[in-house]
């Protein structure tokens, strides 16, 4: 009886996880609808991992165009790259976003890379510090829809002040979307356990 009552307990708690894990897949997509940019001191574009072939894939496509556009409509007079070496790449992902940029007419002199970082809190971290070092104040956070809540959410929590602003440009496919999102929803969960309990910066892959 006793056992009964527990496997019951377990089934409610698992029924209640799953119900608030979607509750937050429709947060995530909701608030990656909502383009919040405005002019700022320059535009931050989160890197995307690179494959082997050194190419920059769908997500680093998307989230250079939007910036490139941004730039164009005069939101920001200069883009900051983020993203170091990413898997087996053997190029950074702020170096592959710079050349995306220049096909897209942007100037050499308006663009900066920040090429240490290899996550989203890293990507905070060290944009931080290139504001710091050239008295940025504000930026425009560029990134994909999926991914716009958590990349906002870790930047504000690190002191920034920024636009959210999401590439919807070539939108991605149903698969890659899913996918995403489920890698958010882990992302998510350890991002709050490791704040919760202070520990240090951790790389994850793709996190």
């Amino acid at each position: 009886m006793r056992r009964c009552r527990r496997l019951r307990w377990v089934r409610i708690a698992l029924a209640a996880w799953t119900i608030a894990l979607a509750a937050l897949a429709i947060v995530i997509l909701g608030y990656g609808q909502q383009d919040r940019a405005q002019p700022a001191d320059v535009i931050i574009v989160l890197g995307a991992g690179l494959p082997p072939d050194n190419q920059p894939g769908p997500a680093l496509v998307r989230r250079a165009t939007h910036a490139a556009n941004l730039w164009r409509q005069g939101m920001a007079a200069v883009i900051l790259c983020t993203g170091g070496l990413p898997g087996r790449a053997t190029r950074t992902e702020a170096d592959a976003c710079a050349e995306i940029l220049r096909g897209q007419g942007v100037p050499e002199a308006a663009i900066v890379q920040e090429d240490q970082s290899r996550s989203t809190e890293e990507n905070a971290l060290e944009a931080r510090e290139v504001m710091r070092q050239n008295g940025w104040q504000t930026a425009v956070l560029v990134t994909d829809t999926f991914h716009l809540f958590r990349a906002n959410w870790i930047f504000e929590s690190r002191g920034l002040r920024v636009y959210p602003s999401p590439a919807r440009e070539m939108s991605p496919g149903i698969l890659e979307l899913s996918i995403a999102v489920l890698r958010e929803l882990a992302a998510l969960h350890w991002q709050v356990f490791k704040d919760f309990f202070g520990l240090s910066i951790t790389h994850i892959r793709f996190f």
